[in-house]
């Protein structure tokens, strides 16, 4: 014999598509509304709506970068000093912020984010050198590998000195100038550093080797000596 307890009310849903006309006819009465002049909803064409209330302060902090502080702005030209003594060329200088994820489990920066700290850096060199030999076309060309750009062949890094959060980093570029003998025109060395804001010390160093290559033709080349010009102009005695 079945029980009472067996028997229960249950409320059965709408179906979908009657819930879907009842969503959709209030969304076209909302949107009615705000056509109408005569509503309180109403927004005349090209009037932005009203903001929201938890719109933040424009003077809020919105990004996950450090505060811009007098103290950092300080450390900031001290380390361009630094570096532009040592001979960088100021146009590649990049600011590197450290973020809480680029730590590892040692609690420091993990060494493989340096290669995309330095290669952020060497592309603003990159660009740079793209301005200087034909403007903002030419720049985009050199990092999109349009015709004759730079490749990099090797890279060797040297740490220094472990980095935590937070911190900013300054990288710049050099150019090294070939030995005597070099006859390899299409490649070339450069030297990069990664200075510490918070430490006040280099904390990484790299060797590289770039080659001059020919993305449509597949193969290293000689740039053009304007290219050359403009590349060893780059050298800056320390």
């Amino acid at each position: 014999m079945m029980s009472s307890a067996m028997f229960r009310t249950v409320r059965l849903s709408p179906p979908l598509r009657l819930r879907n006309r009842r969503h959709s006819s209030s969304i076209s009465a909302l949107y009615a509304a705000f056509k109408d002049p005569s509503s309180p909803f109403h927004l005349p064409p090209g009037t932005p709506g009203p903001e929201s209330p938890d719109t933040p302060s424009t003077h809020a902090n919105l990004s996950t970068l450090a505060r811009e502080s007098p103290s950092r702005m300080e450390a900031l030209e001290e380390a361009k000093e630094t570096l532009l003594q040592k001979g960088f060329d100021p146009q590649s200088f990049w600011e590197q912020r450290i973020v809480w994820g680029d730590q590892d489990p040692f609690q420091h920066v993990n060494n493989v984010r340096y290669i995309r700290f330095f290669e952020s850096a060497r592309i603003k060199w990159m660009m740079s050198l793209g301005e200087e030999l034909g403007g903002p076309t030419r720049a985009e060309a050199m990092i999109k590998g349009n015709g004759v750009s730079l490749i990099l062949k090797s890279i060797d890094v040297q740490f220094r000195r472990p980095v935590t959060f937070p911190d900013t980093l300054l990288i710049g570029y050099r150019p090294v100038p070939p030995a005597s003998g070099h006859t390899d025109v299409a490649t070339f060395h450069v030297a990069a550093s990664a200075y510490s804001l918070s430490q006040k010390a280099f904390v990484a160093h790299t060797k590289e080797a770039l080659v001059w290559y020919d993305y449509d033709a597949l193969k290293k080349c000689h740039p053009g000596e304007r290219a050359l010009e403009t590349l060893w102009g780059r050298v800056r005695e320390p």
